[in-house]
């Protein structure tokens, strides 16, 4: 996970958290013609929520950079089960009650979307809607920094390069525990996950050994080696 760094990006979700404030927050690359996938998240739940919209291709994170305008959920058990089924029900499950998704674009160009997650329901107050505006503003600023810094002959910096890549092997690696553990899409992401935090390894690493076919999951089981 990208969050393992110190850099703009996880600077700039790390004081949104404080500023707005919420739970946590999530910062992923989307653009018409790439899916991207999660550059970097605050904590444990907002980084299950991003690879879970991107798992899903659903969410506010997705409505949000499809539709180019924010997608404010202050209550999703009352709204969102109907929008979004399969990701609302984990996000509940996860203890956040209200989603808050801003896309990241300059002129016509779509970047990314900020998201935050908080655990208790209720809209952001209008100073509060005015920050998380302003630092998704920052976060476009930031992610076309880091592209003007790509490599020559690169399309993408290597940080957004590696979200591509990870959300790629992730989605890969969800797919075949469909199929091994006999389970949906959100399930097989959570036994990826829940492997993962119980070796202290990475999603990425553990993804990497599913698609390697070195780790595979078994129906009601969480982990065969």
């Amino acid at each position: 996970m990208a969050g393992a760094r110190d850099g703009l990006p996880e600077r700039l979700c790390r004081t949104c958290a404080v500023a707005v404030p919420v739970n946590g927050v999530g910062l992923a690359l989307m653009t018409p013609t790439r899916h991207g996938g999660t550059i970097t998240a605050t904590d444990g739940a907002a980084a299950l929520l991003e690879d879970l919209q991107q798992a899903l291709g659903e969410g506010p994170c997705v409505d949000a950079s499809r539709d180019e305008r924010p997608v404010l959920q202050p209550d999703l058990a009352a709204t969102g089960t109907s929008r979004w089924p399969g990701f609302t029900a984990r996000a509940l499950e996860a203890g956040v009650a209200a989603v808050f998704a801003f896309p990241l674009q300059v002129g016509a160009i779509r970047l990314g979307v900020l998201d935050l997650y908080r655990a208790t329901t209720g809209s952001l107050d209008r100073l509060q809607l005015a920050e998380a505006l302003a630092f998704a503003e920052a976060a476009s600023t930031i992610l076309l920094h880091l592209q003007d810094k790509a490599p020559s002959g690169q399309p993408l910096h290597p940080q957004l390069a590696e979200a591509v890549d990870s959300r790629r092997e992730i989605h890969q690696a969800t797919g075949m525990i469909t199929v091994q553990a006999a389970v949906g899409l959100a399930e097989a992401l959570l036994l990826l996950q829940a492997h993962a935090y119980s070796n202290e390894r990475s999603l990425i690493d553990v993804a990497k050994d599913v698609v390697a076919r070195r780790l595979r999951f078994a129906p009601e089981d969480d982990h065969h080696e």
